[in-house]
């Protein structure tokens, strides 16, 4: 069995936003980005720099799994979603169909000058929580971790030169 949805998780200021709709046009699939399934309350708490719980969090991911799991058989997704621990994951890979996680990974500093420079609800404050919330793609979670500390078209580059071996192949290993 093939991939049916790809996860571009990681924490904010990663490039979730900007590699997930580049994939997905490559693929042919559809994109969404989980940041648009928020509740407004969630969204306020994160603007006034409060992190999110595991329940602030639970009703937002089985929103984010279950548009996944609604798409069209043969139309594969494409979501841009944090899934920093290992338990939201397993909600999102529940879908239905063969999910592959895609860890964009970059350093704090890298992180901190990106959120700087652009216009989200997420304040820069949160990035140390999130970075300590990340739980790292176990061995037995289908997915991979690109470096994307680089320029956004270096990093597409590898992740496409990676992820086209992968769409088709039935047996997939973390980090491969």
């Amino acid at each position: 069995m093939g991939i049916d949805h790809v996860v571009v998780m990681g924490v904010s200021g990663v490039g979730k936003s900007s590699v997930g709709p580049r994939l997905a046009s490559h693929l042919g699939w559809t994109f969404a980005d989980a940041d648009d399934f928020h509740p407004a309350a969630n969204i306020a708490k994160m603007s006034a720099g409060i992190p999110l719980t595991t329940a602030d969090r639970a009703p937002w991911l089985e929103t984010v799994r279950a548009w996944m799991a609604e798409a069209a058989p043969g139309t594969g997704t494409v979501v841009a979603c944090s899934a920093l621990r290992r338990e939201y994951r397993n909600v999102l890979s529940s879908a239905g169909s063969e999910v592959l996680f895609v860890h964009l990974h970059a350093d704090a500093e890298t992180l901190r000058r990106r959120m700087q420079q652009r216009d989200h609800f997420m304040p820069t404050d949160l990035l140390d929580s999130q970075i300590a919330d990340l739980e790292p793609l176990h061995e037995s979670e289908t997915g991979l971790t690109v470096d994307a500390a680089d320029d956004l078209e270096t990093v597409l580059v590898n992740l496409f030169n990676r992820i086209d071996t992968r769409t088709t192949t039935p047996e997939m290993q973390v980090n491969a």
